[in-house]
């Protein structure tokens, strides 16, 4: 469990370098977690040193005993920039002790090698390991830090089920069902919902968006002079991506001119794809639209909107063929 001063620490820099930055309260909870986590970790791991230190078995490494004593928690980057000075002839005698950086280093390489967690779980705690490094020189209570190291891990290749993989045909099928419905509606708002679910298919397919990059897009993103889009992206440079189907982008301006009727609420306005009542869609709205459809269109296999976004990868060229 945390020190208080150690969980002011923490909440002083997620305020800093997530609620000042206007980012959503599940990336502050997750911050917490991270860093709570690590020193839950080195609390246990320092009480193992010492022990092995007390019974003889590790005194090249034992740990000072300012570092437990003083209560880690509180400055910990404060206390091994005085600890520099104060254990000196110490460190001669029983060895080099561990920075606070190189137990960020270890506590990751145990993320990755001993659970196994995936390599993008532990980019994103090295990345939040950064920043409170960073945080901590910034508020003077490191005075000096090398940049982290990390352990390459060999890329995984993630492949898919063959019976998740959507064939042509059955993709066909899939924009066949979105289209016909549209035909047969005698509804003009009902004919809004399912061109607004025609376009959101249609992007994840032949631009490969992620349902989350979908989902941030606002009207602003799209230039309809140019047919390009603006994608943002959460921590990476945006990206943008040309509509290079004249029927995308025919659909695509129709969508935006009937936007106004979904426009219920100014908070959410410029968002590019509403809900009936005007709010933004989620995630478990886009599958169960996706599922709608794969269910009209007689496809069996439990696919998900990311096999469909997947799917031009593997029939890229017949793709372009057929939109010229």
């Amino acid at each position: 469990m945390a020190s208080q001063n150690l969980q002011k620490q923490i909440e002083d820099f997620i305020s800093t370098q997530v609620v000042s930055r206007g980012l959503d309260e599940r990336t502050a909870i997750a911050y917490r977690m991270d860093l709570e986590q690590f020193h839950s970790w080195l609390d246990l791991e320092i009480k193992e040193k010492r022990e092995q230190a007390d019974s003889g078995c590790l005194a090249s490494q034992v740990m000072p005993d300012w570092w437990t004593e003083q209560e880690l928690g509180s400055q910990p980057g404060l206390q091994l920039a005085e600890a520099e000075t104060q254990e000196n002839q110490r460190r001669e005698e029983e060895g080099r002790e561990w920075r606070y950086e190189e137990w960020m280093e270890k506590y990751l390489n145990y993320l990755s090698e001993e659970k196994g967690l995936r390599a993008s779980t532990v980019g994103r705690r090295h990345r939040v390991f950064r920043y409170y490094l960073a945080y901590l020189a910034k508020q003077g209570l490191v005075e000096r830090y090398r940049p982290l190291k990390l352990r390459e891990q060999p890329k995984q290749i993630k492949e898919i089920p063959l019976d998740h993989c959507l064939t042509k045909k059955e993709i066909d099928r899939f924009f066949l069902a979105i289209q016909q419905e549209y035909e047969e509606l005698d509804s003009e708002f009902r004919r809004r919902v399912c061109l607004r679910d025609q376009v959101m298919m249609e992007l994840l397919f032949y631009h490969r968006l992620e349902v989350s990059e979908l989902l941030r897009l606002e009207v602003s993103d799209y230039n309809r002079k140019t047919a390009v889009l603006t994608v943002p992206r959460k921590r990476e440079k945006e990206r943008t991506v040309y509509l290079f189907s004249k029927e995308l982008q025919g659909r695509m301006a129709r969508w935006l001119d009937e936007h106004d009727y979904f426009e219920h609420d100014e908070l959410y306005q410029n968002r590019m794809f509403l809900s009936k009542l005007g709010k933004p869609l989620s995630m478990k709205m886009v599958v169960n639209i996706f599922e709608k459809y794969r269910l009209r269109a007689g496809i069996e296999k439990a696919c998900t909107p990311k096999d469909l976004k997947n799917g031009l990868g593997r029939y890229a060229v017949e793709v372009v063929r057929e939109m010229r």
